[in-house]
């Protein structure tokens, strides 16, 4: 089978197309035949080294977390009754707290039983796949900031696949949503979503703006970007408000200003303080794939990629041009 593989640890032109023995599944796994793969930001940090002393990626490996198609065999334990549903899920070795996301790239991917969803009637396999992780992380976020009408909330990355996602749940929920991205295609899309304003982070003293758009401050910011734009967020943040802290895309979870914003009274809360408890992800995935069906929500793919252009898909994410989800198809049926 074809499958995406990273020899050595680098830049987008380390990744390269071939063929690999088709894997076989294990006690209580499957075998998807796979349609499409997820392409995270965090798919282009591992694979240019990052996170080693948390992730224990042994090359080569294949990248990819997330997958969407037909499962074609099962392991050991494994009901049969599987075989030939359309799921989404998890690759094996993937998953929240530490697991390192590999082998979603392919032809063919391996995934836990336990971890499987079946794609609803009327959602795509571009859909289930776009909402594998951004699906059940913003409805975890989501009722964790517990919205309510008239609150003011910020949300930055608010082009990206969990920013989208966020701010229809909060325009929902009827709140007033400030979208903070980079470029007036991002900030379109966020007003088209129902952004009550936009603020372009590529310009000085946008936090300030916030600030006064929402009379001192958002009640509650949802941060995507981190590092010195989620540090931006955290001084854009009410007195006594709520700042979840769970994207890494402007070079790391913020760190800087949280004592001096815990001295406002601002709740400071980071992915896994609100996802490291005990959560049902099925239900919420299932949750999730019922809104998109139901017409609450729209899922964002903004580009797919077949698998033979993978360096051009991590490229969109690291120069910054992607919204919404990057997709990569894998099975010419599509």
């Amino acid at each position: 089978m074809r499958a995406v593989q990273v020899k050595e640890f680098g830049g987008p032109e380390v990744l390269e197309v071939r063929e690999v023995p088709v894997p076989q599944p294990d006690s209580g796994e499957v075998r998807v035949d796979v349609e499409v793969a997820d392409v995270m930001f965090l798919d282009t940090r591992l694979r240019s080294g990052w996170g080693l002393d948390f992730f224990a990626l042994n090359l080569p490996y294949v990248p990819g977390g997330a997958v969407g198609g037909v499962v074609d065999a099962v392991g050991a334990g494994v009901d049969p009754g599987w075989v030939g549903k359309r799921v989404v899920s998890q690759t094996a070795a993937s998953g929240i707290g530490g697991g390192v996301p590999t082998g979603g790239y392919a032809e063919h991917a391996l995934a836990k039983a336990e971890t499987l969803v079946e794609i609803a009637d009327g959602l795509s396999t571009e859909q289930a796949v776009a909402l594998a992780h951004d699906g059940r992380t913003a409805l975890a976020l989501f009722d964790r900031a517990a919205v309510t009408p008239d609150t003011w909330v910020l949300v930055t990355a608010a082009a990206g696949g969990l920013g989208t996602l966020l701010t229809q749940l909060c325009v929902a929920a009827g709140a007033k949503v400030v979208a903070a991205a980079r470029g007036t295609d991002k900030l379109a899309l966020a007003t088209r979503l129902g952004a009550s304003a936009v603020v372009d982070y590529s310009e000085q003293g946008w936090a300030e703006r916030v600030r006064e758009i929402t009379g001192g401050g958002a009640r509650i910011v949802f941060d995507g970007a981190g590092g010195s734009l989620g540090a931006a967020a955290l001084r854009a943040t009410a007195d006594a408000g709520l700042f979840l802290g769970y994207g890494s895309a402007a070079g790391g979870f913020v760190e800087t200003g949280a004592e001096t914003a815990v001295a406002r009274g601002v709740t400071v809360l980071g992915l896994f303080d609100v996802v490291g408890g005990p959560i049902d992800w099925s239900a919420l995935a299932r949750r999730a794939q019922a809104e998109v069906v139901a017409g609450r929500l729209e899922v964002i793919v903004g580009q797919t990629f077949p698998i033979d252009r993978v360096r051009d898909a991590h490229t969109s994410i690291e120069n910054r041009s992607a919204l919404g989800r990057t997709l990569l198809t894998i099975a010419a049926r599509l």
